[in-house]
């Protein structure tokens, strides 16, 4: 792959290559990395529980192929892209690594993961189209193997839209209708609020719109952080939290958890993952939430965004790239390996055909009152919208709990703090030496 540009990503100095002909061409697997004989490989990842699940494979599979995987605890995040990107420049990197959706452009665009795609192609059939584009960054290369997925739902509190006689609504015009009637009843009380501390949920939100934040063409970067679906999204909250029709506070806080475990708050916009998050901060009203699709941008469409999720990726340093590859696919479509998944780490599998089986056969404790929780479920995540990552999302999220947060606590304008979003993130890869075109 051909080094035209260099960049800092967070502190590690690494060269990059542009352009969707580029990503295509970068990591391409190696056969002659595929030595003979019993193979060691070296995953690295920070999912808890994961050591569990791998021992599946060793005295399993592995064991049959002669293939062992060792697991290394590592911290998730930039922390992880940094330390990753260190190790590839040193060229002493792990076979594998746990990537978020979000970080794939990056190690892609630094040459660390390979192309897997003669190794794990027949696995495209296991998830949705949408969920599956996020390994492929819209190219026929794959870069790696969906693990876990975020499909983003509305939670709500079924006793209380009883109380003050209010609908689920199934478009945004509804919902904003529904926060203003609530306003009217219970002025004290109110829909939900926009949060500005946790940018991955604004994503979604516009990923669902149609937004498509960065894309490339020839050996260009368009940045469209700011694009018309974006600021369609940022128009709504903004508006809805100018007027008062919902609150403007931070999510993950003392009181925000005492909001939603006292009723003060109703709802959340969140995904597949909210009731481990839910058990903590509303323990009191357990029992009492039910969940529903996310409402649409119009009554006929049916499409969800997605907060949060990770890939299994093959790196260009591992001599035994296809032995990875295959441990790779099996860890995220083989049975035993999702059941294992869930239950040790925790996850919601990006394989459709796990979101209906084993650990997801009954809904979770928290929702024990909605018995088809998980079949829902499924049929939300297989409407997933694709995604469009860049090479900087760190520089664009930051800049967004800066810009959103001062903007959501002074009720100001939502559409200048895209803005001022746009403009940061452009900065950033040009002065990185990316060729950046708007």
């Amino acid at each position: 792959m051909p080094h035209t540009k260099r960049r800092r990503l967070v502190t590690t100095a690494v060269a990059v290559s542009l352009g969707a002909t580029a990503l295509a061409a970068c990591g391409s697997s190696d056969d002659s990395k595929a030595d003979s004989g019993p193979v060691s490989l070296t995953y690295w990842a920070w999912a808890p529980g994961m050591d569990k699940v791998v021992d599946l494979w060793n005295k399993g599979e592995g064991k049959k192929d002669q293939i062992t995987v060792t697991v290394k605890k590592q911290a998730s995040g930039d922390t992880l892209v940094t330390k990753i990107l260190t190790a590839h420049k040193a060229k002493n990197g792990p076979d594998l690594v746990q990537a978020e959706y979000q970080a794939l452009p990056t190690l892609v665009s630094n040459n660390a993961v390979a192309d897997i795609s003669k190794s794990v192609g027949d696995a495209k059939s296991k998830f949705a189209d949408g969920v599956w584009q996020q390994v492929t960054l819209g190219t026929d290369a794959v870069y790696a193997v969906p693990q876990d997925i975020g499909p983003m739902m509305f939670y709500y509190r079924a006793d209380l839209f009883k109380k003050y006689g209010l609908k689920v609504p199934t478009t945004w015009d509804e919902f904003a209708r529904t926060a203003r009637a609530l306003k009217k009843k219970a002025p004290d009380v109110d829909l939900t609020t926009f949060s500005a501390n946790d940018s991955g949920l604004f994503a979604g939100l516009a990923q669902q719109a149609g937004a498509k934040w960065w894309t490339t063409s020839g050996d260009k970067w368009k940045v469209a952080i700011n694009d018309a679906a974006t600021q369609k999204v940022a128009k709504f909250w903004g508006g809805l939290v100018k007027e008062g029709a919902i609150d403007n506070q931070p999510m993950y806080t003392p009181a925000w958890n005492k909001a939603l475990d006292t009723g003060k708050q109703i709802a959340w916009v969140s995904a597949v993952w909210a009731p481990g998050t839910l058990t903590t901060a509303a323990p009191d009203t357990k029992g009492k939430w039910a969940m529903a699709p996310l409402p649409q941008w119009s009554a006929d469409q049916d499409v969800t965004g997605s907060w949060g999720g990770s890939s299994t990726a093959v790196t260009t340093d591992s001599r035994h790239q296809e032995a990875a590859a295959k441990f790779a696919a099996w860890l995220n479509t083989n049975g035993d390996a999702l059941n294992a998944l869930a239950k040790e780490s925790g996850i919601y599998p990006a394989s459709s055909s796990a979101q209906l089986s084993g650990a997801f056969s009954n809904p979770p404790e928290y929702f024990s009152n909605q018995a088809d929780f998980y079949t829902e479920a499924a049929k939300i995540a297989g409407t997933t919208a694709p995604s469009a990552w860049g090479p900087n999302v760190n520089v664009a999220y930051t800049t967004f709990n800066d810009a959103f947060g001062a903007a959501a606590k002074n009720k100001s304008d939502f559409v200048t703090a895209l803005n001022t979003m746009q403009d940061a993130t452009v900065a950033d890869m040009k002065k990185q030496g990316f060729e950046v075109s708007q």
